[in-house]
């Protein structure tokens, strides 16, 4: 993601990098010649990040998926100090798929069966994806249910028959698939799924240097690509 970040970048007249940080490098240095801050790395390093742009009053966008309850509560933390922009995925295509499941799940009601199946490259860490994570949370929102206690992960054995309350999460790994997220409302008679399939990183790097624009100038606040989408 660092590598397309700085491609797309690279063709954008109105961004410049002032400077690439990776594991191992003095990412406080860096800070003084920056306006906004864009990250993708690993959940453990986040939070570390949004603390060193709080203090230098930096725009931080963060793109990094799998945090751990504390860690998100440090990085929420931060943007009480700076427009932070913090979405599971940047691709105004998937910020399209979360504003239409939402709508979906209400227009189709009660009667529909929830799943989620989404599928990336062998080499992901987390699962499900961040993306997919969104996606049961709007479902569960709609519908009044819990992430934690309603979302089933996969199925094995003598599952019983499904219940009318659980939301359908399966994760699927293998070669270079860049992200697939299918969300499908199932009754009976019909389905209606929708699908979106991301062909290039590009896409990811170019809505995150549209969210550091977008944010340049707000106020100190929590933020994601609905708001920068203006679907909210």
């Amino acid at each position: 993601m660092g590598q397309a970040i700085i491609a797309c970048a690279a063709a954008d007249p109105g961004v410049q990098v002032v400077a690439q940080v990776d594991a191992g490098d003095d990412f406080p240095a860096e800070l003084p010649a920056a306006d906004a801050v864009i990250e993708f790395s690993h959940h453990t390093v986040t939070p570390a990040v949004a603390e060193a742009c709080a203090a230098a009053g930096k725009v931080l966008v963060v793109g990094t998926t799998g945090h751990t309850d504390e860690e998100l509560a440090r990085i929420r933390a931060a943007s009480s100090a700076i427009p932070l922009v913090f979405a599971p995925n940047y691709s105004v295509g998937v910020n399209a798929l979360f504003w239409l499941t939402q709508k979906a799940a209400e227009i189709l009601g009660p009667g529909f069966d929830l799943e989620v199946v989404e599928m990336h490259h062998r080499l992901k860490k987390d699962a499900p994806s961040g993306t997919a994570r969104r996606l049961a949370e709007i479902l569960a929102s709609v519908r009044g249910l819990d992430y934690a206690s309603d979302v089933r992960h996969g199925r094995e054995g003598i599952t019983g028959e499904r219940t009318s309350r659980e939301i359908g999460m399966h994760a699927l790994r293998g070669g270079d698939v860049v992200g697939d997220h299918t969300v499908i409302f199932a009754t009976q008679g019909e389905r209606v799924e929708l699908t979106h399939k991301a062909s290039s990183r590009d896409t990811f790097a170019m809505g995150s240097l549209r969210a550091a624009r977008w944010a340049w100038g707000r106020p100190a606040g929590l933020y994601d690509m609905q708001d920068v989408l203006g679907l909210r």
